[in-house]
Protein backbone atom coordinates (compact mmCIF):
# COMPACT_ATOMS: atom_id res chain seq x y z
CA UNK A 1 0.00 0.00 0.00
CA UNK A 2 2.68 2.54 1.15
CA UNK A 3 4.67 1.28 -1.92
CA UNK A 4 1.30 2.05 -4.12
CA UNK A 5 0.80 5.79 -2.42
CA UNK A 6 4.82 6.63 -3.02
CA UNK A 7 4.26 5.18 -7.15
CA UNK A 8 1.58 7.49 -7.21
CA UNK A 9 2.73 10.69 -5.27
CA UNK A 10 5.46 10.41 -8.07
CA UNK A 11 3.14 9.80 -11.09
CA UNK A 12 1.47 13.27 -9.94
CA UNK A 13 4.45 15.33 -9.33
CA UNK A 14 5.67 14.05 -12.46
CA UNK A 15 2.87 15.53 -13.79
CA UNK A 16 2.78 18.69 -12.44
CA UNK A 17 6.37 19.63 -13.54
CA UNK A 18 5.59 18.37 -17.59
CA UNK A 19 2.36 20.53 -17.21
CA UNK A 20 4.34 23.58 -15.98
CA UNK A 21 6.88 23.44 -17.98
CA UNK A 22 4.36 23.00 -20.96
CA UNK A 23 2.63 26.27 -19.84
CA UNK A 24 5.67 28.50 -18.72
CA UNK A 25 8.81 27.42 -20.68
CA UNK A 26 7.37 29.13 -23.56
CA UNK A 27 8.20 32.60 -21.02
CA UNK A 28 11.56 31.61 -20.46
CA UNK A 29 12.18 30.99 -24.18
CA UNK A 30 10.89 34.09 -25.63
CA UNK A 31 12.92 36.30 -22.85
CA UNK A 32 16.10 34.05 -23.68
CA UNK A 33 15.45 35.33 -27.35
CA UNK A 34 14.93 38.98 -26.00
CA UNK A 35 17.74 39.34 -24.07
CA UNK A 36 19.93 37.21 -25.85
CA UNK A 37 23.17 38.66 -26.01
CA UNK A 38 24.22 41.40 -28.55
CA UNK A 39 27.28 40.80 -30.79
CA UNK A 40 30.08 42.90 -29.72
CA UNK A 41 30.04 44.27 -33.12
CA UNK A 42 26.17 45.37 -32.33
CA UNK A 43 27.65 47.75 -30.20
CA UNK A 44 28.51 50.41 -32.77
CA UNK A 45 25.91 49.21 -35.15
CA UNK A 46 23.09 51.60 -36.34
CA UNK A 47 19.24 51.35 -35.25
CA UNK A 48 16.91 50.31 -37.89
CA UNK A 49 15.86 53.55 -38.01
CA UNK A 50 18.78 55.13 -38.32
CA UNK A 51 19.47 52.53 -41.20
CA UNK A 52 16.65 53.62 -42.92
CA UNK A 53 17.58 56.98 -42.60
CA UNK A 54 20.79 56.91 -44.21
CA UNK A 55 19.64 54.46 -47.14
CA UNK A 56 20.77 56.52 -50.42
CA UNK A 57 16.90 56.62 -52.05
CA UNK A 58 14.53 59.26 -50.92
CA UNK A 59 11.57 57.54 -50.98
CA UNK A 60 11.21 54.11 -48.25
CA UNK A 61 8.06 51.53 -49.04
CA UNK A 62 6.07 49.95 -46.44
CA UNK A 63 4.20 46.63 -47.35
CA UNK A 64 1.82 45.54 -44.89
CA UNK A 65 0.18 41.94 -45.41
CA UNK A 66 -2.06 40.46 -42.72
CA UNK A 67 -5.83 40.73 -41.43
CA UNK A 68 -8.06 43.07 -39.86
CA UNK A 69 -5.22 44.23 -37.53
CA UNK A 70 -3.66 45.79 -40.95
CA UNK A 71 -6.44 46.91 -42.22
CA UNK A 72 -7.16 49.00 -39.23
CA UNK A 73 -10.21 47.22 -38.29
CA UNK A 74 -12.06 48.81 -35.16
CA UNK A 75 -10.17 52.28 -35.35
CA UNK A 76 -12.81 55.21 -34.81
CA UNK A 77 -10.59 57.34 -37.62
CA UNK A 78 -10.59 54.46 -39.61
CA UNK A 79 -6.57 54.94 -39.74
CA UNK A 80 -4.36 51.22 -39.42
CA UNK A 81 -1.57 51.39 -37.46
CA UNK A 82 0.52 50.84 -40.54
CA UNK A 83 -0.67 54.34 -41.74
CA UNK A 84 0.32 56.10 -38.18
CA UNK A 85 3.65 54.57 -38.06
CA UNK A 86 4.55 55.12 -41.63
CA UNK A 87 3.78 59.02 -40.97
CA UNK A 88 6.21 58.48 -37.85
CA UNK A 89 8.92 56.92 -40.11
CA UNK A 90 8.69 59.60 -42.72
CA UNK A 91 9.16 62.08 -39.82
CA UNK A 92 12.26 60.38 -38.33
CA UNK A 93 13.71 59.60 -41.24
CA UNK A 94 13.24 62.36 -43.66
CA UNK A 95 12.08 60.36 -46.15
CA UNK A 96 8.74 59.83 -47.59
CA UNK A 97 7.37 56.62 -47.12
CA UNK A 98 5.09 54.82 -49.48
CA UNK A 99 2.83 52.27 -47.87
CA UNK A 100 1.07 49.28 -49.35
CA UNK A 101 -1.60 47.90 -47.29
CA UNK A 102 -2.32 44.46 -48.52
CA UNK A 103 -4.25 43.63 -45.72
CA UNK A 104 -7.38 41.37 -45.84
CA UNK A 105 -9.83 41.27 -42.70
CA UNK A 106 -11.12 37.68 -41.68
CA UNK A 107 -7.71 36.15 -43.53
CA UNK A 108 -5.84 33.15 -41.72
CA UNK A 109 -2.75 32.26 -41.97
CA UNK A 110 -3.58 29.49 -44.74
CA UNK A 111 -4.76 31.72 -47.24
CA UNK A 112 -1.77 34.05 -46.57
CA UNK A 113 0.54 31.63 -46.91
CA UNK A 114 -1.49 30.30 -49.73
CA UNK A 115 -1.41 34.08 -51.39
CA UNK A 116 2.68 34.74 -51.08
CA UNK A 117 3.43 31.28 -52.61
CA UNK A 118 1.57 31.70 -55.46
CA UNK A 119 3.02 35.14 -55.74
CA UNK A 120 -0.05 37.67 -55.24
CA UNK A 121 2.25 40.41 -53.53
CA UNK A 122 5.83 39.09 -55.24
CA UNK A 123 5.75 42.68 -56.68
CA UNK A 124 4.89 44.46 -53.34
CA UNK A 125 7.84 42.47 -51.74
CA UNK A 126 10.48 43.11 -53.84
CA UNK A 127 9.86 46.54 -53.73
CA UNK A 128 9.88 47.02 -50.11
CA UNK A 129 12.32 48.22 -47.45
CA UNK A 130 10.08 47.32 -44.50
CA UNK A 131 7.46 44.42 -44.26
CA UNK A 132 4.54 43.96 -41.20
CA UNK A 133 2.87 41.11 -40.93
CA UNK A 134 0.05 39.97 -38.50
CA UNK A 135 -2.04 37.26 -39.34
CA UNK A 136 -2.84 34.03 -36.81
CA UNK A 137 -5.64 35.52 -35.09
CA UNK A 138 -8.53 34.00 -37.31
CA UNK A 139 -7.24 30.87 -36.72
CA UNK A 140 -8.05 30.94 -33.15
CA UNK A 141 -11.60 32.68 -33.77
CA UNK A 142 -12.60 30.38 -37.16
CA UNK A 143 -12.28 27.50 -34.54
CA UNK A 144 -14.44 29.38 -31.74
CA UNK A 145 -17.19 30.14 -33.94
CA UNK A 146 -17.20 26.54 -35.16
CA UNK A 147 -16.62 25.49 -31.55
CA UNK A 148 -16.06 27.07 -28.20
CA UNK A 149 -13.66 27.67 -25.90
CA UNK A 150 -13.12 24.45 -25.11
CA UNK A 151 -12.20 22.81 -28.48
CA UNK A 152 -9.52 25.41 -29.57
CA UNK A 153 -7.96 24.27 -26.22
CA UNK A 154 -8.26 20.34 -27.07
CA UNK A 155 -7.25 21.71 -30.89
CA UNK A 156 -4.53 24.06 -29.89
CA UNK A 157 -1.27 21.93 -30.62
CA UNK A 158 -2.93 21.46 -33.92
CA UNK A 159 -4.19 24.68 -34.56
CA UNK A 160 -0.35 26.33 -33.59
CA UNK A 161 1.79 23.49 -35.84
CA UNK A 162 -0.71 24.63 -38.80
CA UNK A 163 0.31 28.25 -38.33
CA UNK A 164 3.72 28.02 -37.63
CA UNK A 165 4.26 25.64 -40.45
CA UNK A 166 2.20 28.90 -42.46
CA UNK A 167 3.95 31.41 -41.17
CA UNK A 168 7.82 29.72 -41.43
CA UNK A 169 6.86 29.03 -45.28
CA UNK A 170 5.90 32.75 -45.81
CA UNK A 171 9.03 34.14 -44.10
CA UNK A 172 11.14 32.27 -46.51
CA UNK A 173 9.41 32.56 -49.73
CA UNK A 174 9.57 36.89 -48.60
CA UNK A 175 12.81 36.47 -47.61
CA UNK A 176 13.78 34.75 -51.03
CA UNK A 177 11.97 37.43 -53.37
CA UNK A 178 13.88 40.21 -51.40
CA UNK A 179 16.44 39.27 -48.80
CA UNK A 180 17.38 42.58 -47.74
CA UNK A 181 13.58 43.79 -46.77
CA UNK A 182 12.95 44.49 -42.73
CA UNK A 183 10.25 41.68 -41.48
CA UNK A 184 8.14 42.83 -38.50
CA UNK A 185 5.87 40.08 -37.13
CA UNK A 186 3.24 40.90 -34.78
CA UNK A 187 2.83 38.91 -31.07
CA UNK A 188 -0.61 37.50 -30.64
CA UNK A 189 -1.95 39.24 -27.49
CA UNK A 190 -5.30 38.46 -24.98
CA UNK A 191 -8.30 40.58 -25.30
CA UNK A 192 -9.79 38.82 -22.46
CA UNK A 193 -10.93 40.59 -19.22
CA UNK A 194 -9.61 39.82 -15.92
CA UNK A 195 -12.84 38.07 -14.76
CA UNK A 196 -13.05 36.21 -17.67
CA UNK A 197 -13.87 32.43 -17.41
CA UNK A 198 -10.79 32.11 -19.83
CA UNK A 199 -8.72 34.76 -19.23
CA UNK A 200 -6.01 33.01 -17.39
CA UNK A 201 -5.90 29.65 -19.49
CA UNK A 202 -5.54 31.89 -22.18
CA UNK A 203 -2.56 34.08 -20.53
CA UNK A 204 -0.98 30.70 -20.26
CA UNK A 205 -1.37 29.50 -23.61
CA UNK A 206 -0.18 32.67 -25.50
CA UNK A 207 3.88 32.51 -25.02
CA UNK A 208 3.21 28.83 -26.58
CA UNK A 209 1.80 30.65 -29.69
CA UNK A 210 4.00 33.39 -29.61
CA UNK A 211 7.39 31.51 -29.15
CA UNK A 212 7.08 29.84 -32.59
CA UNK A 213 7.28 34.00 -33.89
CA UNK A 214 10.07 34.53 -31.99
CA UNK A 215 11.31 31.11 -33.34
CA UNK A 216 10.88 31.95 -36.70
CA UNK A 217 12.51 35.83 -36.46
CA UNK A 218 15.47 34.55 -34.69
CA UNK A 219 16.28 32.46 -38.00
CA UNK A 220 16.01 35.47 -40.21
CA UNK A 221 18.09 38.94 -40.87
CA UNK A 222 16.55 41.63 -40.17
CA UNK A 223 13.55 40.26 -38.69
CA UNK A 224 11.96 41.18 -34.90
CA UNK A 225 8.83 40.79 -33.59
CA UNK A 226 6.41 43.88 -32.01
CA UNK A 227 6.04 43.29 -28.40
CA UNK A 228 2.20 43.51 -29.05
CA UNK A 229 1.35 42.14 -25.35
CA UNK A 230 3.42 44.85 -23.59
CA UNK A 231 0.30 47.40 -25.64
CA UNK A 232 -2.80 45.22 -25.47
CA UNK A 233 -3.55 43.22 -22.10
CA UNK A 234 -5.58 43.24 -19.53
CA UNK A 235 -4.28 46.78 -17.80
CA UNK A 236 -4.74 48.53 -20.86
CA UNK A 237 -8.39 47.11 -21.57
CA UNK A 238 -9.11 51.18 -23.35
CA UNK A 239 -6.99 50.19 -25.81
CA UNK A 240 -9.47 47.80 -27.44
CA UNK A 241 -12.26 48.99 -29.83
CA UNK A 242 -16.06 48.12 -28.97
CA UNK A 243 -16.08 44.28 -30.31
CA UNK A 244 -12.95 43.22 -27.56
CA UNK A 245 -10.57 41.89 -29.70
CA UNK A 246 -9.66 44.87 -32.20
CA UNK A 247 -7.87 47.90 -30.85
CA UNK A 248 -9.19 50.96 -31.05
CA UNK A 249 -7.49 54.02 -32.42
CA UNK A 250 -5.59 54.62 -29.35
CA UNK A 251 -4.62 51.10 -29.53
CA UNK A 252 -3.46 51.49 -32.93
CA UNK A 253 -1.31 54.92 -32.04
CA UNK A 254 0.32 52.50 -29.12
CA UNK A 255 1.10 49.91 -31.01
CA UNK A 256 2.81 52.40 -33.73
CA UNK A 257 5.31 54.15 -30.92
CA UNK A 258 5.74 50.57 -29.64
CA UNK A 259 7.17 49.86 -33.11
CA UNK A 260 9.37 52.95 -33.48
CA UNK A 261 10.62 52.78 -30.37
CA UNK A 262 11.80 49.28 -30.90
CA UNK A 263 13.14 50.37 -34.48
CA UNK A 264 14.94 53.15 -32.76
CA UNK A 265 16.48 50.32 -30.13
CA UNK A 266 17.56 47.73 -31.84
CA UNK A 267 20.64 47.29 -33.78
CA UNK A 268 20.68 46.36 -37.44
CA UNK A 269 22.63 43.61 -37.29
CA UNK A 270 22.88 40.11 -39.48
CA UNK A 271 20.88 37.97 -36.63
CA UNK A 272 20.96 34.23 -38.63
Amino acid sequence: MKLFFKYTISILIVAVIAVSLWLYYPVYQIQQMKEEAVPSSAQAALSYVEYFSKLDQDQLTHLAIGDSIITGIGSEEEESFVSHFSRQLQKQTGKSVELQNEGIPGINSTDLNALVQKGEFDEQIKQADLITINVGGNDILEALYEGDYQSVIQNFDSMQSTFTQNLDAMSKAIKQANPDATIVFLEMYNPLKQDHEYYSLADQLLPKWNVKIYEIAHQLNHTIVLETTKVINSRHLQYLSADGVHPNSLGYQALSKQMLKQLKKKPFIESA
